[in-house]
């Protein structure tokens, strides 16, 4: 498994999420393949999370309100 620390798509890590959750909700691997397979669908959630929050920096414009709290604007209606 250290060959897969290459960078996933987004789209490829879900893919292997989905392959990851038949393997484990089969039950018929070891308790230790299991670990190993549990482990990397925790990286490529947190992957995907930070992919999703990256996305969406880029679409969402922070602008500060009157009370200087920021509040967020679609990207389109801050031009």
């Amino acid at each position: 498994m250290a060959g897969k620390k290459q960078s996933l798509s987004f789209e490829q890590s879900l893919d292997r999420l989905d392959e990851i959750v038949k393997h484990l909700e089969k039950g018929d691997l070891p308790l230790s393949d299991s670990l190993s397979l549990y482990e990397e669908g925790t990286g490529l959630i947190n992957a995907c999370s930070k992919m999703l929050d990256d996305a969406e920096q880029k679409v969402v414009k922070l602008k500060k309100g009157p009370d200087r709290t920021p509040i967020e604007m679609d990207f389109e209606d801050g031009q």
